[in-house]
Formats: structure tokens, sequence, C-alpha cells
């Protein structure tokens, strides 16, 4: 095939070259075409639309209230704007029920509000409407689950029908042997309910047992395995059990606070004024800790520092309404000696 006619290749390069101009005409014109679209577009009012989706969803609007309320809470500067259009938003969202979005307004409602009380009212009414509609749904997708009849088994406790409560975590236990937790709520129970047997203790001790047996990193078992051993004064068992709760937990200010007090009884008090010291960092707006630490430091032979901590002692004793835990509400004359 032979060459074609030049002017048809000059045609081609002008044609070419006459493209490229134009496109990089519309490359460099792009972003002066973007600026100025943008300009003329007016800005988002988040005050503004603040304000009408908070009286829209007053007027029961929330469908069409609820994004605009979702988006304008994290731009809107106004505090009591914010406040109002975030209630708004979460009385809308339970309405459509839109867990989610109920969710996130609190989440923002409790990290700029966390003391405000139409906030914390708003926050329990939301929740305990959480809580309903998760328990009806548990109800309806798994009846026979051992979730269900967990929660239950809680429902009767919280109405103190101990009888029907135990009913229900035993019928748990025996359909799932090695289902974690039961037989701590078991122990619980027993100990909780009002006028117990004469065989209380040890009934409760057997089920925190059969807890350990299965979830050997219960602290909760262990701590009330060591309360119970230091009511009967079986101190170094009280240790054991307290020590493996504290090594389980290492936040657990009542398991260092029981090991400490054990110690004490063993007059251990170098080692008890270790576990008592931590009690107190972990806990220190509670008496007993700085009352028993007072004791251990005064057996110690540490004087000054005991002092001290028996004057915080009363004070919180005092703050508190002259209420106290385990410890006495104030020290004897051995203590101090």
């Amino acid at each position: 095939m032979g060459r074609l006619p030049s002017f048809i290749y000059d045609f081609g390069y002008m044609f070419l070259s006459r493209i490229l101009a134009l496109a990089s005409i519309l490359v460099l014109a792009a972003p002066a075409l973007t600026i100025a679209q943008t300009a003329g577009k007016p800005a988002f009012d988040a005050s503004e639309a603040a304000r009408k989706a908070t009286s829209l969803a007053e007027a029961g609007h929330c469908a069409p209230a609820l994004p605009v309320l979702e988006k304008s809470i994290h731009q809107v500067s106004d505090r009591d704007l914010k406040r109002k259009a975030g209630l708004a938003g979460v009385r809308c969202a339970m309405t459509l029920g839109r867990t989610e979005s109920a969710l996130r307004l609190m989440e923002t409602l409790a990290r700029d509000f966390p003391d405000d009380p139409a906030v914390l009212y708003a926050e329990v009414h939301a929740f305990s409407d959480l809580s309903s509609m998760a328990s009806q749904q548990l109800a309806k997708a798994a009846p026979s689950s051992p979730e269900a009849h967990e929660l239950l088994a809680e429902s009767y406790e919280m109405q103190g029908k101990w009888d029907e409560a135990e009913k229900e975590y035993r019928r748990i236990a025996a359909e799932n042997p090695k289902l974690p937790g039961i037989h701590f709520r078991l122990g619980r129970l027993l100990l909780s309910r009002p006028n117990p047997p004469p065989t209380v203790a040890q009934d409760a001790k057997r089920e925190f047992e059969q807890e350990l047996a299965i979830d050997p990193t219960n602290a909760g078992a262990e701590y009330v395995l060591g309360e119970l051993a230091r009511q009967t004064q079986n101190w170094d068992e009280a240790v054991a059990h307290f020590s493996r709760a504290a090594k389980l937990d290492p936040q657990f200010s009542e398991a260092f606070l029981g090991l400490g007090a054990s110690l004490i009884s063993l007059k251990r008090y170098s080692d008890a004024v270790a576990s008592l010291e931590t009690a107190v960092k972990l806990d220190p707006r509670n008496p007993d800790a700085h009352y028993q630490l007072g004791t251990a430091y005064t057996r110690s032979g540490r004087k000054q520092e005991a002092e001290k901590e028996f004057a915080i002692h009363q004070r919180l004793i005092g703050d508190q309404g002259g209420a106290a835990g385990s410890g006495p509400s104030s020290p004897s004359a051995d203590d101090k000696k």
C-alpha cells in the first residue's frame, strides 16, 4: 500500500495539536471552575440546620430531622443548641428504632455534657428502652437458649423471687454443665436471699468452687471464697483466695483490702502494708482501706503514717454520714499501739 498524500498527515497533525491545546486549557481551567462553582453554592449553616431540624423533631417529623441532627451536632459551636439538638436526635432515633444513631448521639452528649441532668435522664430512658428491645429480640430469636433463661433468672432475682431464680439457674447448669458464670450466680443468690439456712455458707462455697473448676479466671469467685474463709477466721485459706483474686484482676481493690486485712490477722504486717497501699491507691475513697492500712502501719512501727491514715479514715466516715463497710468506724486503742 502506498503512502497517503501529505495533506492528510498535515491535517491529522493539525487536528491533534488543536485537541491537545484544548485539553490543556480545560485542565488549567478546572480548578478555577471548581472554585467558581463552590463560591456560587451557599455554605452549609450547621446552626441554622440544627435549629430547623430540632423544630421538625419537636413537631414529630423525625424521619427528615434525624440525618440533619446527626450531622449538625458535630459542627454546632453553641453549646445550648448542641445539647438541644442532641436530645432531640436521641428521642427521634429511639422513636424510629435507629439504635446505632441513638448510641452515636448519646456518646457525643455524654462526652460534651457528662453531668447534665437532662442528658443523664435521656440516657437512662434510652438505655432502658434499648435493654427492653434487646430482651424482646432475645426471647423471640432464641427463647430456649441459656441466655434467655439467664435473663429470666436475673429478672426473678430483681423481684426477690429467690426460688424461681434458683430453679432457672439450676436448669441452665444442668443443661449446660460447662457454661461459665452460672455457678457463680447460684452462689451469689444463695448468699443474697433472706433467712438462709444454716448450711448457706457451705452450699455457696460449693457453687463457687464449681465455678472455678469451669472457669479458673473468675476473680469474683476467688474473692467470695476468700470472704467466706475470713468470716470463719481461716486466715491462710483467705490469703490464698484473695491473692489469686488480686492476681487475676489487678484493679480489684476489694481483693487487695481483704488480703491485707487477713495478713494483719496473721501478723504479717509488712506484707499487709504492700497490699493495703495498693487498695488505697485503687480506691482512695474507701474508709476501710485507710483504716486497715493505718493498723498495718502501726504494727510496723510507722506511727506518723498510721495517724495520717486514721485521720483520712475519720474524714471519709464523716463525709459518708458515718457509714462504713467491713471496718470499724473508728480506730481502737489496740490498733494505735
